[in-house]
């Protein structure tokens, strides 16, 4: 085992696959020398050469263009999208292209591609670095969406997802990059993509999480345990899509009571699906309403420190949800 943050988990799993097979190559927006403006591909350049770590131009619609065409043609693609909020120009590369290919060519066109998207707030970035945008490609079928919140499946994750036939849009919560820490095994291990964790078992509520939501509900739940008496159960659900309701409806049947939290905006967040989920599937199981926590329905997170604080949910306001539910 290693001790790695987050980001040093995704580098390490691009430069195994990279070294694994040589149709694998990363491209994006400053990728190369600089290794990404958030570093993950730092060294890479080095050590592969610009054939396969390849600058791109500042055009998020042509990144995804080339994925989708390299990997029609066997290669496999890594895609980097610098931050999430820039991924909209590639929108119908992505749902009307790289997920409908397969489909529409009733099974002769595979598109093997990986976009990596860093996301969410916490950074004092603003507008237009700070947006959770998974909820919008959740409703496309054909796409699988994943979202690690640990530096172990960070690496496991992102080495299924490059070996995946499908394309695979790979989120990863920013502000953890050099935050999370934990262990990784050392060598070639994958992690499979549709199936939720138990990262901490209880017995008195769920909590739903994922991304940077999930580390701070293991924070809370450690609180809440220490200072209340609550034993929580976490589920890092880890892939959006395919959604794992097994684990989800599993959990609940044994605790009867929900949370959900995500930092996304509530309305129409991921979220409400596993509410939906849960009150179509798992009504019988439910001894309260299942709750969400979530930020709130404004455009982005703000810059200004205090308006970033009372947009993002953190342990504290998950410790404090917890017991409200926990008192019902």
């Amino acid at each position: 085992m290693a001790q790695m943050t987050l980001i040093d988990a995704v580098r390490t799993a691009m430069d195994e696959e990279m070294a694994r097979d040589e149709r694998v190559f990363l491209t994006g927006e400053d990728v190369g020398r600089r290794g990404g403006v958030f570093r993950a591909s730092q060294g890479l350049f080095d050590k592969y050469g610009d054939m396969r770590v390849v600058d791109s131009p500042l055009a998020e619609l042509s990144i995804v263009a080339v994925g989708i065409g390299a990997a029609l043609a066997d290669l496999r693609p890594i895609c980097e999208i610098q931050f999430a909020d820039f991924i909209h120009p590639a929108f119908n590369q992505i749902v009307n292209e790289a997920a409908k290919m397969y489909y529409r060519s009733n099974g002769q066109w595979k598109v093997p591609m990986v976009l990596r998207v860093p996301y969410g707030g916490g950074i004092a970035g603003g507008l237009y670095h700070s947006q959770s945008v998974e909820a919008f490609f959740t409703h496309c079928p054909g796409l699988k969406i994943v979202i690690p919140s640990t530096p172990e499946d960070a690496k496991g994750l992102l080495k299924s997802a490059v070996r995946d036939p499908n394309p695979v849009l790979f989120f990863e919560p920013k502000k953890g990059y050099r935050a999370i820490k934990g262990e990784v095994p050392e060598g070639d291990y994958v992690t499979p993509i549709g199936k939720a964790r138990v990262a901490r078992a209880g017995r008195d509520l769920s909590v739903f999480a994922y991304g940077m939501m999930a580390h701070y509900t293991m924070i809370a739940a450690g609180q809440v345990a220490e200072q209340d008496g609550i034993d929580a159960e976490v589920i890092d659900l880890r892939t959006l899509l395919p959604v794992d309701k097994e684990s989800i409806l599993a959990s609940v049947e044994k605790t009867g009571k929900a949370l959900i939290v995500y930092e996304d905006n509530r309305t129409m967040g991921y979220g409400a699906e596993v509410a939906a989920i849960l009150a179509d599937e798992g009504f019988e199981f439910l001894d309260a309403p299942v709750r969400r926590l979530t930020g709130p329905d404004i455009p982005s997170v703000p810059f200004n420190h205090g308006m970033q604080e009372f947009f993002m949910p953190n342990p504290d306001k998950i410790a404090t949800a917890i017991r409200e539910l926990a008192r019902y």
